[in-house]
């Protein structure tokens, strides 16, 4: 029996906006993202310029559980590289261990 997700904070269509991002998940280097809310509900397709993606998984991780094998789903090489690039994001975010984001897995289809 799956869990039950709590209601979605946001809509997929905000899930991967940055161009950068978007090119990663065409090429398909980037197959999940984090947010610190919900975003869409498994079985949810999100489109990229023109293309599919179903949301496959999304599931609660703190940051302090992150490994270098999985930022590579958001396609980057370690972890520093990734928590750079949010910090760059977000000015004045602390990266917290204990913080918890939400993880969307997707594929395309």
């Amino acid at each position: 029996m799956s869990e039950t997700l709590p209601p979605k904070t946001c809509s997929i269509d905000r899930l991967v906006t940055k161009e950068d991002d978007v090119a990663k998940v065409l090429s398909g280097e980037k197959t999940a993202t984090r947010r610190n809310g919900r975003y869409a509900d498994p079985g949810e397709i999100m489109e990229l310029n023109g293309r599919q993606f179903e949301v496959t998984k999304v599931y609660q991780q703190s940051l302090g559980e992150l490994t270098d094998e999985a930022v590579k789903t958001e396609g980057f090489a370690n972890v520093d590289e990734y928590k750079n690039y949010i910090l760059s994001m977000h000015a004045g975010m602390p990266w917290l261990p204990q913080m918890k984001v939400w993880v969307h897995e997707f594929r395309a289809i």
